[in-house]
């Protein structure tokens, strides 16, 4: 038996006190109203004139699927999108309804469990924006998913956070020498000291019996006085003038450091993330112990993409058992915000 209801002000209003009953009460459809009524949103009414289980009339006549989603499209912002998640999401069981406290959420799960965001994937990621939702409602303990759905009507889901990352690397109090800085890298020539940096916090990389250094872990050692940077005839260079002659062949590298420099507070090792597409890998344990946990990727706090680049991001740190996280510098601090894949 199907049920019965009317579009009046762009919602579908169902009297039948049965038809209510199994709506609401059984399958979380709608919102009672007063006098025993239930009312649907548009996108709930598409979804059951398309499983065949209402009948819904505007006026004396009896709209059609067709005439539905016409009418859909218009009234409800980016329809198509978040009905094909809506859809989704309800096939698999999830009693979710259009939230419009805030116009930067989707839908809530019905017992407020979760949070949807739905995109396309043309659609913009904007990090800044991105960051206060997630903020808003994971500080009450709720879990936020970002649905996109991609031109063909899939649906891919993840889940994002804001994650307080830390590691149990000590520090090590190390004695002070100098590099050699070349054209990409610099050279730690003192034997016992590269043999140490390397040993304790998994600085660089040797190089026969010295160690070769990136350029972000030349100026984070300079900077704790570790080491003194020099030129291949031995003329030292001043900490200002490091970071010029590095700046041209690495334009971000006061990003990188800053952020290097907080992930070393707190407690990780740290280490070029190239090969990963992104900027750092991270581990909480040293590198003998556990493989990179996390991906890191340094970006500034007006930072937008396409959900196209995320994608690619989290299949690949999925696919090496990596997390990824973008690292969102401000003036005041850095935020890591982590995007993970999610099975619903």
């Amino acid at each position: 038996m199907q049920t019965a209801g009317e579009i009046i002000d762009n919602r579908i209003i169902i009297k039948k006190p049965k038809d209510v009953g199994r709506l609401f009460t059984k399958s979380h459809f709608g919102k009672p109203l007063s006098g025993g009524n239930l009312e649907l949103n548009l996108i709930e009414g598409v979804f059951l004139l398309e499983e065949e289980k209402i009948k819904i009339k505007k006026g004396k006549k009896e709209i059609d699927f067709e005439g539905l989603i016409s009418l859909a499209s218009k009234k409800i912002p980016h329809f198509e999108i978040k009905y094909l998640v809506f859809k989704d999401l309800r096939k698999r069981g999830h009693a979710i309804h259009l939230f419009e406290k805030d116009k930067n959420i989707t839908f809530n799960q019905i017992k407020n469990e979760f949070y949807v965001i739905a995109f396309s994937e043309r659609d913009e990621l904007d990090l800044k924006k991105m960051k206060t939702t997630i903020g808003s409602i994971t500080k009450d303990g709720k879990a936020l998913w970002i649905a996109i759905a991609d031109e063909e009507g899939d649906i891919t889901y993840y889940d994002a956070s804001i994650l307080d990352i830390k590691g149990n690397i000590k520090k090590h109090k190390f004695s002070k020498g100098r590099c050699v800085m070349l054209d990409n890298r610099s050279i730690v020539f003192d034997r016992k000291l590269a043999r140490i940096l390397f040993e304790k916090e998994f600085f660089g990389k040797p190089f026969g019996e010295w160690l070769q250094i990136s350029f972000v872990e030349t100026l984070y050692l300079n900077k704790k006085g570790i080491i003194e940077i020099t030129t291949s005839d031995g003329k030292k260079i001043s900490k200002q003038k490091a970071k010029e002659i590095i700046s041209k062949k690495q334009p971000d590298i006061n990003q990188r450091l800053v952020v290097f420099e907080d992930l070393k507070k707190r407690g990780l090792i740290v280490k070029t993330g190239f090969k990963f597409g992104s900027h750092f890998r991270a581990y909480t344990k040293g590198p003998d112990e556990t493989h990179a946990e996390y991906l890191i990727h340094v970006v500034s706090t007006d930072f937008k993409s396409i959900w196209e680049e995320i994608s690619r991001a989290v299949r690949l740190a999925h696919s090496v058992n990596k997390e990824i996280c973008l690292a969102q510098v401000s003036k005041s601090k850095i935020d890591y915000i982590k995007f993970g894949r999610l099975r619903p």
